[in-house]
C-alpha cells in the first residue's frame, strides 16, 4: 500500500470538498452583496417617494444595510459548513438583553419613527401635546424639541409624545378664539349682543368667513356671560385674542353697560 498516495488522495478530497463551499461561499457573497445594493436602492426611491425625513430615511437604510449582511453572513458560514444554530442564537439573545437595557430608549426610538413617517405635525407647527403647548423647533429620533408661548425650549420624548393626545392649531390654516365676555343682569341683552358682534366685525384681522358668532352661554351668579367666537389665521390667532378683549372692554364702557366684577360682603357680629 502506499501512504503517499493514500495521502494524496485524502488531501485531493478535502481540497474538492471545502474548496467547492468556499467558491460557493465566494460567488453567494458577491451575488448577496449585488442584490442588497439594488434593495436599499429601491427602498431609498421609495422612502423618497413617500417623502421620509432625511434624518429617518438616513437611518432606517442604514438599519435595513445591516440587517440584511448580517443575514448574508449567516449563509455564508452556513455554505462554508459553519454551524449557524448557535450563532443565530447568540445573536438573539444579544439583541434581547440591548432591548430589555435600552427599553425606554428604544420605546422613545419608535415613537421617533412613528411621528417622522405618519407626519402628525411638521416644523413650525403649533402644537399642544403632553400638557405643553409650543411651535414645533425640531423633530428628533429621540426627542422632539418646542419653543414654548414664552420662548421656553421645551423637550419632550417622542415614545410618550406618539402615544398621547395631539393638537394642531396650524394644519387647518383658521382657528376660532373662545372668549367670554359677562354684562349686569341689569343690562340690555339685545343692546350688549350688538355691541359685542360690533366688535368684532370691525376687527381687522378676525375673518369673515366662517363667521364670527355671539351667543348667551350662562346665566351665572352674577353675571349674563355671553360665548363670543371669532375666527382668525393661525398667525394671527393672539392680535385677536388679545385685541378683542381690550376692545370688548372700551365698547362695553363706551355703551354704559355694566361688566360685574365680584363683591365680597363683610358680616361682623357684635358679641
Amino acid at each position: 500500500m502506499n501512504l503517499e498516495n493514500i495521502d494524496t488522495e485524502k488531501w485531493l478530497e478535502l481540497a474538492l470538498e471545502y474548496g467547492l463551499k468556499i467558491l460557493g461561499a465566494v460567488v453567494i457573497w458577491i451575488i448577496g452583496s449585488f442584490v442588497i445594493k439594488k434593495l436599499i436602492k429601491l427602498a431609498s426611491k421609495g422612502m423618497e417617494k413617500a417623502s421620509y425625513d432625511a434624518s429617518l430615511q438616513k437611518f432606517l437604510l442604514n438599519l435595513l444595510t445591516w440587517i440584511l449582511k448580517i443575514v448574508l453572513i449567516i449563509v455564508v458560514l452556513g455554505t462554508v459548513g459553519v454551524e449557524t444554530t448557535s450563532f443565530a442564537a447568540i445573536l438573539a439573545a444579544a439583541g434581547l438583553a440591548i432591548g430589555l437595557a435600552l427599553q425606554g430608549s428604544l420605546g422613545n426610538f419608535a415613537g421617533g419613527v412613528l411621528i417622522m413617517i405618519f407626519r402628525p405635525f411638521k416644523i413650525g407647527d403649533l402644537i399642544e401635546a403632553q400638557g405643553e403647548i409650543g411651535v414645533v423647533k425640531e423633530i428628533e429620533i429621540f426627542t422632539t424639541k418646542l419653543t414654548g408661548l414664552s420662548n421656553r425650549e421645551i423637550i419632550i420624548p417622542n415614545g410618550s409624545l406618539s402615544n398621547g393626545n395631539i393638537i394642531n392649531f396650524t394644519t387647518e390654516g383658521t382657528r376660532r378664539v373662545d372668549l367670554t365676555f359677562g354684562v349686569g343682569y341689569d343690562s340690555d341683552i339685545k343692546k350688549a349682543k350688538e355691541v359685542l358682534m360690533n366688535v368684532l366685525t370691525s376687527h381687522p384681522k378676525v375673518l369673515k368667513e366662517p363667521a364670527p358668532t355671539v351667543n348667551v352661554s350662562e346665566l351665572a351668579d352674577s353675571s349674563i356671560n355671553f360665548a363670543v367666537r371669532p375666527w382668525s389665521t393661525s398667525d394671527d390667532y393672539w392680535d385677536v385674542y388679545f385685541g378683542i378683549t381690550e376692545d370688548v372692554k372700551e365698547a362695553l364702557d363706551k355703551a354704559g353697560i355694566e361688566i360685574p366684577y365680584p363683591h365680597q360682603v363683610e358680616i361682623q357680629k357684635k358679641g
